[in-house]
């Protein structure tokens, strides 16, 4: 069996919280049907999938950058960090890694970045529903402890519900320095 890796992000684009990279190596036979790119499962639909693919994948892994090192070293940085980080987490060493997008992080194997890979190659949807899940529990996971801005919801994406809490309350602590809040 060849140890192809997908690997993709989530939590680019917020104003608050990590960014959020999975990397899964797929088994061979592994049901298709249940991936496509995150953004276009509902949420339960992405609980269900992760659920699978944790259960039946090869391998898998998160990373993670926070807020804080998104702010030291810039989002693009921080994104291949995670996703370097995501691989490194790997039970197994892929053979070779194929990453969403148009950059690809420093590794050990070859590795190929392919822009929306996350619509067209299974490895990299389940890569980007793992993520997209394990980031939006890390929010939700927050929003309990400060509930003043609404994370559950948007997950600390820009909505105007966002940046009005911000104006009326200030950035908490996950929100990132480095971002344009208005």
């Amino acid at each position: 069996m060849q140890l192809i890796c997908g690997v993709d992000e989530a939590g680019r684009g917020p104003l608050a919280g990590p960014v959020t990279a999975g990397a899964v190596i797929l088994p061979k036979g592994f049901p298709t049907e249940v991936l496509d790119d995150s953004k276009r499962l509902s949420a339960k639909q992405r609980d269900e999938s992760a659920q699978l693919i944790m259960t039946r994948s090869v391998a898998w892994a998160i990373g993670w950058a926070s807020h804080i090192e998104i702010d030291e070293i810039n989002i693009l940085a921080a994104t291949l960090l995670a996703m370097r980080r995501a691989v490194q987490f790997l039970d197994l060493s892929p053979e070779s890694v194929i990453v969403d997008g148009l950059h690809t992080p420093a590794l050990p194997c070859p590795a190929n970045a392919v822009v929306r890979a996350d619509s067209v190659v299974p490895a990299v949807m389940a890569a980007s529903i793992l993520a997209k899940t394990a980031r939006d529990a890390w929010m939700i996971d927050y929003s309990i402890r400060d509930p003043r801005y609404g994370f559950e919801r948007h997950k600390g994406y820009p909505t105007r519900d966002h940046r009005d809490r911000i104006r009326e309350h200030g950035r908490c602590p996950i929100h990132r320095r480095s971002f344009r809040v208005s």
